[in-house]
């Protein structure tokens, strides 16, 4: 894949620069923060041969110099304010992990892997999969409600949920790991089927949320070296660390070494 500057300091172009372009695949990223969604989304279209322009998503909350909403701009011109948006060519903007997905299948090199399956048996245990990894109550969204927070209270944050999350979160993992099983038996390598799949992607990407990935596959910024050490203290926490199993980071390093782009580049300040 490439980008404007392949380099481990991206390009990164303006939302309106993004928004008013008729040509090419933009996406928009916080330079320096693997944002979960962003980075998976950067993963397919890898896995998919497709070029990428980065876009600036505007952080949230209240800007102290003007006093205005920073994400009231992305609202306007995609009525939500959801990371990452995707722009290709003069389409409607792409905010929802199905359409992103569908997008780019569409849109991927002829040579590239196909990330959806063309059986509907295989095409309906792929999504089923990536649901409880990506949609609502699903594996990332449990995990954004175990803190308090701008983003916990975003989606849904409570007493009652976060004490609930890790339960779901642990169930999540042991489906997967079943899956890899399964498969293990069969001799795939791979979530669904005899060859990759976005549900692989998307699981392995997810996945550095729930234990420690080293440099070589995700580098430390300044921006990011407090959301590393959540993501590995999540690893630690009972119900987590009871069900990682080594099948699980068997399959991370494979997908990610194999498919995605690794290390991954994001811009900000490398430390």
């Amino acid at each position: 894949m490439e980008d404007q500057k392949t380099s481990d300091n991206p390009n990164f172009i303006t939302l309106d620069e993004a928004a008013a372009m008729t040509e090419g695949t933009r996406i928009t990223f916080i330079p320096g923060i693997q944002a979960l969604y962003a980075e998976a989304l950067k993963n397919i279209c890898f896995a998919k041969g497709i070029p990428i322009i980065r876009a600036l998503h505007p952080l949230m909350g209240i800007d102290k110099a003007t006093g205005k909403d920073r994400q009231a701009r992305l609202f306007e011109l995609t009525r939500q304010t959801g990371l990452p948006t995707m722009f290709f060519n003069d389409e409607r903007p792409r905010n929802v992990w199905t359409e992103q997905l569908a997008l780019a299948e569409s849109i991927g090199s002829d040579s590239s892997p196909a990330l959806i399956p063309e059986n509907f048996k295989l095409r309906a245990e792929m999504f089923g999969l990536c649901a409880v990894v990506l949609a609502e109550d699903g594996m990332v969204w449990n995990m954004r409600i175990l803190n308090d927070g701008p983003l916990g209270r975003k989606y849904g944050y409570s007493e009652e949920a976060s004490v609930q999350a890790p339960a779901k979160i642990a169930e999540v993992i042991a489906l997967i790991d079943h899956s890899l099983q399964q498969q293990e038996v069969r001799g795939s390598r791979y979530l669904v089927g005899d060859s990759v799949t976005a549900a692989d992607i998307y699981w392995a990407t997810m996945s550095m949320s729930l234990m420690p990935t080293p440099p070589e596959i995700m580098p430390v910024t300044k921006q990011n070296q407090g959301m590393l050490m959540l993501f590995a203290s999540n690893s630690k926490r009972p119900e987590i660390a009871e069900v990682l199993t080594q099948r699980i980071e068997d399959h991370q390093r494979y997908i990610l070494t194999s498919y995605c782009e690794t290390p991954a580049v994001l811009g900000g300040d490398p430390l």
